[in-house]
């Protein structure tokens, strides 16, 4: 008589579908030396650029900086000056801009916002502090319930974006200083 052999039947653990598996949160590096940040916003279309700052404090703080101070100022073309006297107290490592600027006010949108780009350059340069910019100029935006909302998304991700670039470009400074420092650069 013929017998077949057969494996013996193991029970397999039940494993999750794909779709109820989260993926393990990102690892980010940490700082030799604590980080301050100031996060400098308009109040002009507040409820749309506060959707970039609530993202930027998520991000931020998974990223290991959570000294983040928080300023509010009428509108885009009064963040530069805001930066400029933050930067020289030298109480941050970073600074945050976050704005919108349309068309329909006193200046034309482009006029303020190569302004605001310009000013925001010449603060860093000069201080050696890292400025930031989430001032975002639409080519068309109106106030209407599908801008509103299609610009609160856009914010949120500029958020997340700028606390990425901002932590990045820390790591990278405090590498290359501790370099200056050694001899090695």
């Amino acid at each position: 008589m013929n017998q077949m052999l057969q494996e013996p039947q193991v029970e397999s653990p039940e494993v999750e579908s794909p779709e109820t598996i989260d993926p393990p949160a990102p690892s980010h590096p940490r700082f030799q030396k604590p980080q301050r940040v100031a996060f400098v916003q308009s109040s002009w279309h507040r409820e749309v650029v506060e959707e970039c700052r609530i993202a930027f404090l998520g991000e931020i703080e998974a990223r290991h900086i959570t000294n983040v101070d928080l300023f509010e100022v009428p509108g885009s073309f009064e963040i530069p000056l805001h930066a400029q006297i933050l930067a020289k107290t030298r109480r941050y490592t970073a600074i945050v801009a976050a704005g919108l600027v349309v068309d329909g006010g006193i200046y034309r949108h482009e006029f303020v916002a190569d302004t605001v780009i310009k000013a925001l350059m010449d603060v860093q340069l000069r201080t050696e502090v890292p400025i930031f910019s989430a001032v975002l100029t639409p080519q068309q935006f109106h106030e209407s319930a599908a801008h509103l909302d299609f610009f609160r998304r856009h914010f949120a991700l500029k958020g997340v974006e700028v606390a990425e670039a901002c932590a990045n470009t820390l790591l990278s400074l405090e590498r290359l200083r501790g370099q200056v420092a050694a001899g090695i650069a």
